[in-house]
This record gives C-alpha cells, structure tokens and sequence, in this order.
C-alpha cells in the first residue's frame, strides 16, 4: 500500500483502469459460470424428457421446468412455427399433412436457426469483455511501468545519485502495473476460453436437436 500511495497520478490511473477491469472480468466470470451450469443441467433434463414424452403438446406444457436450457427456446419457436402451419392445412383434406415446400418444413428449419442465433448471442454475451481485458490489460499495465520508470529515472536525474537505494524504490513501483495488469488478463484469458469451450458444446447439442425435430416433423407430419 506504501508503494501504491508513494506512485504518480498517471500509474494510479492506471492501476484504477486494471482494478476496473479485474472486478467485472470476474463478475462476468463467476455470472457464465453459473449461466453455462444451468444450461447444461436443464439441456441433459430436458433431453431425457423429450425423447421420453409422445407428444409435442405435453412438451409444450412442461417447459417451465427448464427454463435455463436453450434448447426450450429451440423447441418453443419450433412448434410454434409447426402449429402455424397445421392451422393453415386443417381445411385440407390432410390435416396431418405438412407442406415441404418454403411455405412448410423450411419456415419450421428457419425458425430453429433464428432461435439458436438468438441463444448463442445470449450465452456469449460479455465474452467480448473478457477478450479484451486479456487482450489489452498486460499493454495498459505495461504503459504504467514504462511511464512509472520515466518518471523514476526523472528524480534520479534531480536528485543527482544512480545509486541501488535511489534507483530501486521508483522502479519497483512502476513494476506493480505491469503485475496488476497480468493479474487482470490471466483470469480473463482463462474464463474466456473456458466458455467458449463449453458454449460450442451446446451450439453442438442445439444443431443436433434442430435436426431430429426437423426429422421428426417431417417423418410424422410430412408424411417422409
């Protein structure tokens, strides 16, 4: 604290800016932490009730219960689009017959792809943060060593002595930025890739549940 309180305003700026950066790179670090571990908790349920339930509807109706897996959002707008569309054949003579043309399956497979563009903006939302301290914390830690050198080596020339004694305590202060601002990225750096490891797990589970909805649909209700 001696060393922080005896460092010029721009190394305090600096270190204030890092301190910023920490704080909220582990607040969004321990907030995905605990987004990621419901999603996939509720995904593994809801997967295993899926393919345990006979009918959409009774899906529809148990949705509240997982209500952090993305993949209820897939299902939602997925059999929204498909009742859309048993709605507009019921006066055919087929009522379970769905159109595969653009006016059919396709709106059906559009609308899963714009859900789960809607789920991956939501999952790697703040990841951004976490790349940019990890990217730019070190730099700015850097820029308040070299500042803090300059300006040690500045009362080195007043004071008219090079000597250890002298020389040590200015620069050992201007070193503290460069350490702050590791301390800043390494968590960063490391949650950031963590997620996104996880994330493409479940952009995975969300392609492979597109495509047996799809299927299903079209093999009960498409007649294929």
């Amino acid at each position: 604290m001696g060393m922080l309180a005896s460092t010029g305003l721009v190394v305090k700026l600096v270190l204030l800016l890092l301190l910023y950066f920490s704080v909220v790179s582990w607040g969004i670090i321990f907030y995905k932490l605990l987004q990621v571990y419901r999603a996939n908790g509720a995904s593994e349920r809801f997967l295993e009730f899926f393919w345990k339930a006979k009918r959409f509807d009774a899906i529809n109706s148990q949705l509240d219960r997982f209500e952090h897996s993305p993949l209820t959002v897939l299902f939602q707008e997925g059999y929204g689009e498909l009742r859309k569309l048993q709605e507009k054949v019921e006066e055919k003579a087929d009522p379970n017959s769905v159109s595969t043309d653009l006016g059919g399956v396709d709106n059906i497979a559009r609308a899963l792809r714009r859900a789960t563009t809607i789920e991956i903006t939501r999952l790697e939302k703040y990841l951004t943060f976490l790349a940019t301290t990890g990217a730019t914390a070190p730099f700015v830690g850097l820029f308040g060593t070299v500042w803090g050198i300059m300006t040690a080596f500045e009362k080195i020339g007043q004071s008219g002595s090079a000597s250890l004694a002298v020389v040590a305590p200015g620069i050992a202060e201007a070193l503290i930025a460069t350490a702050i601002g590791l301390v800043a990225a390494i968590p960063a750096v490391m949650g950031y890739n963590h997620f996104q490891h996880k994330i493409k797990v479940l952009i995975s589970e969300m392609d492979s549940f597109s495509t047996e909805f799809l299927n299903i649909v079209q093999r009960n209700f498409a007649g294929r």
